[in-house]
């Protein structure tokens, strides 16, 4: 884990402070130095409060482009969906102004969409400024989950591929996930972990054993891009 640190902080609320400050600084940077940045972002209830207060911040949101880490096969009005997450709780106010790739196509699988989703998401500043991942209580990030048929395809860093379909064993529906080059394709990685429970499971993550079993470990053991770990109870 190149420059890798974990910081721990007493409150969601300290957490979310620096971690937004730290994003808003690194868009700035994207934007100083290329006109434009990009932020890869990932579903779940843990990062609704950091897309709260980053939707507030001065930043020249029209020249940033949002995406998505990952996304269930579902319409983009299903409450399970992280397009539908995005646009409701990080793209209002002063954030509204920012351009938006979303993974879900018209396709009627995720398979059927790969290379439509693929292309979409060439149209992003790469490589991305900053990338905000969550980790579930298995080991999972993003949509590369212990135990799916073609995870080995998609941690594959030769693969050559930045999108793929994939079915979780154990969650509901199909899923669209970066693979883990594209992930690894970022300026800085952000792992964003709350509770006691999610601390245990980055302890056994950062523990000798297979990475297949715990996929987080490949975005841990990596020594190429840096990942930061912010943790509050």
């Amino acid at each position: 884990m190149k420059e890798g640190q974990v910081l721990e902080f007493p409150s969601s609320g300290m957490l979310v402070a620096a971690l937004a400050a730290r994003i808003s600084e690194l868009l700035r940077e994207g934007i100083d130095q290329r006109g434009q940045a990009s932020l890869a972002v990932s579903g779940g209830s843990t990062p609704v409060p950091l897309f709260a207060r980053l939707a507030e911040m001065d930043l020249p949101w029209d020249r940033v482009t949002v995406s998505l880490v990952d996304e269930r096969w579902v319409e983009p009005q299903d409450p399970d969906s992280n397009e539908h997450l995005v646009r409701t709780r990080l793209l209002r106010h002063k954030a509204a102004a920012a351009r938006f790739i979303p993974m879900k196509t018209p396709d009627a699988t995720a398979l059927q969409g790969e290379e439509a989703c693929a292309l979409a998401q060439l149209e992003a500043p790469r490589p991305y400024d900053c990338l905000l991942l969550g980790m579930g209580n298995d080991g999972h990030t993003a949509s590369l989950f212990p135990g799916a048929a073609n995870l080995d395809t998609a941690v594959d860093l030769n693969s050559g591929r930045i999108c793929m379909a994939i079915r979780p064993p154990s969650a509901p529906h199909e899923r669209m996930t970066l693979t883990l080059p594209a992930i690894l394709a970022s300026r800085q990685l952000f792992l964003h972990l709350q509770g006691e429970e999610k601390k245990k499971v980055l302890a056994l993550a950062q523990a000798a054993g297979d990475a297949r079993q715990m996929p987080i470990r490949y975005v841990l053991r990596q020594g190429t891009t840096p990942v930061t770990v912010y943790w509050s109870p």
